[in-house]
Formats: structure tokens, sequence, C-alpha cells
């Protein structure tokens, strides 16, 4: 063979076996070492502070719910766990922040029900299904349909038929246009067959607002904001969003009790990470956030807003997003929304 080398000298042509060998040697090496650093990284996890990114501006239901968990995560874990709030574009930015992070479990995203809302609505530079990793859903709650007294409509079945006699006469309030709450609410007209005039304000204390007033006839609100003007009269509830009924308003039926079989809209919010976090990582964290929320002390916090903890695996999470981002797209294309 060596009298084949050509211009190929047999010292130069036995280096570069030698080199071959060693690096054959050092690839076979490097595999089970990262493998090792792989497993020993998921089981030291967290080494350092972990950071939850919060879209939305300090006050709201999100960051309300991210301190809840982050506080009472930082002992289970033994690091602190803390919240960055990063708002703008419905929650978008912090999500592209958050999620274009290293996949290592330390940079978590509290996702909300407007993340599956806006997957339909932005032209968002990732993919909210594949560019992520499932980890936990945190709780939901359900929206509160309520009306202005002055209407007199006092059942679901009274809204529906007051829709119908009047098309497009009736005015529905909205926290703004894409909002989870203008989505919500279509999703009901959609079922029910009837349209109605949607007015969009700048946040739900302005919606509210001019429910209570008369200038618009009803809203989709939530539980911590509609509940006591329901309670004090100011309000007239007519149905909860959820297949159950809310224990603040036991009386107040819900949606599909209403003859709507398969209408369940819930509020939720959960975290959720940049797309390759280690199984192991992610099992240890979905752990710890499920012994936070089993918890009864979380579980009387979190009912201050209206909202019951979850209890999901990462795999029912993940399914859970992708299933609404279909359900929202399709209800997007139906009712032509936009954003405007």
């Amino acid at each position: 063979m060596m009298a084949h080398l050509g211009k190929l000298s047999q010292s130069a042509y036995l280096r570069r076996l030698l080199c071959a060998a060693a690096v054959l040697s050092t690839q076979l090496c490097v595999a089970p070492l990262a493998h090792a650093q792989a497993t020993q990284s998921a089981a030291e996890y967290p080494t350092k502070s972990i950071k939850i990114v919060v879209g939305f501006a300090p006050g709201g239901g999100s960051d309300f719910i991210a301190r809840i968990v982050a506080q009472r995560l930082t002992p289970k874990l033994g690091q602190t766990v803390y919240v960055e709030n990063r708002p703008g574009a419905g929650g978008n930015l912090g999500a592209e922040v958050a999620l274009r992070s290293a996949g290592d479990g330390y940079t978590l995203f509290l996702a909300a029900t407007s993340y599956t809302v806006n997957a339909n609505l932005y032209q968002l530079p990732f993919d909210p299904v594949k560019d992520i990793t499932a980890v936990a859903r945190l709780a939901s709650g359900p929206f509160v349909i309520a009306t202005n007294p002055g209407t007199q409509i006092k059942t679901l079945k009274e809204l529906v038929e007051r829709a119908k006699q009047e098309p497009g006469k009736l005015a529905y309030a909205s926290s703004g246009s894409g909002s989870i709450t203008h989505i919500a609410t279509e999703y009901f007209l959609s079922a029910a067959g009837v349209q109605a005039l949607h007015i969009p304000y700048k946040g739900t204390s302005p919606a509210l607002t001019d429910t209570i007033s008369g200038t618009v006839q009803f809203m989709f609100g939530t539980v911590a904001s509609t509940v006591p003007h329901v309670k004090s009269g100011k309000l007239q509830g007519l149905a909860v969003t959820t297949k159950e009924r809310l224990a603040a308003l036991p009386d107040l039926p819900t949606v599909i009790e209403s003859g709507y079989p398969d209408f369940d809209v819930a509020v939720w919010h959960g975290l959720i990470g940049p797309k390759g976090i280690p199984k192991g990582i992610v099992d240890k964290l979905n752990k710890a956030v499920i012994e936070v929320l089993s918890d009864p002390a979380t579980a009387e916090q979190l009912a201050t807003d209206g909202l019951t903890p979850a209890k999901d695996s990462p795999e029912a999470f993940a399914q859970l997003i992708e299933l609404e981002v279909k359900r929202w797209g399709a209800l997007v294309k139906e009712r032509g929304i936009t954003l405007k």
C-alpha cells in the first residue's frame, strides 16, 4: 500500500493515520461525557437564580400569579426565583425575550390564555408551539358574563333572544381588540349564532366602568373584577364560562348548563421555557410547581383572584397550548377578527 502513496511520503501518511485515530478516540469519549454532564446538570439543578418573565406590567393578573409561584418555589428549589416584567405588544415582547434565552431552565415565561390568541393575530418571530418547552400550568378560572341591570336581561337565554331580535344593536365591552375577553365573547356569539357590536377599551377597568354605566350592555369579565359588582347589584350575572360553577357565585349557572354543551373557556396561566430544556429539569420544575399548588395556602391566595390551582403534566400542558392555538385560529378566521 505504501508504494501507491504517490507524492504523499510514508511519514506523512503515518502522521495522518495517527491524527485520525486521535480524533476518533476523542469523539468516542465526548458522547458519554456529554450525556454524563446533562444527567449531572439535571440532578444538581438549580445552581443559580431562576427568572420568570411576565409580558405585562406589575400589578396585573399575570404578575400576581407569577409572584405567588416565584415566592413559593424559592424554598422548594433552594435558589431565588424572581419575576421580571417585560410588557409590550400584548405580551409578545416578554415571550420573545424568554423563548430566545438558553434552554437551560433558568429563564421561564409566564404564558396566559392570550399567548395562544396572539399566535393567530401577530406575526411572531417564533413558533408558539414548536419553539417552546411546556413546564406546568399554574391556575385557571372562568369569565363571568354580566349585563347592565338596565337591560332587564337576567339570563343567558334572554341575552341571545335580545341579540336575535335586535341584530347588531347590543354592544359588548372588551379590554381591547384581540384581547382574550374579545375572543371569548366572539366565541360565544359564534356558538349562539348571533351578532353584537364590539366596543374595545384600553384595559378592563374602563370596559367595566362603561358596562356598569350602561354605555355598553354586556361583557365577559374576570372573576376578580366582576364578582364584587355582581354581588353589589351594579351588574347582573348571567353565567360563568367554565364547566364548574364559581364558589363565589354558586347560584350562577355555567354556559354549558345554559344550553351550550360544548362551551368551555378558561383564563389560564402556566410556565413555559425555550425549546430544548432537558427533560430531567422540566420534571423537577413540574414536581416543585405541583407541590406548591397542592399547598392550601397557595390555593387560598389564588382564590382571591377567582382562580383554582392546575396540576397538569408538561405533556398535558403542551397539548392544551397546541389545541388552543388551533381553536382560536379557527375563530379568528371565521369571525374576521383583527387587532384594529
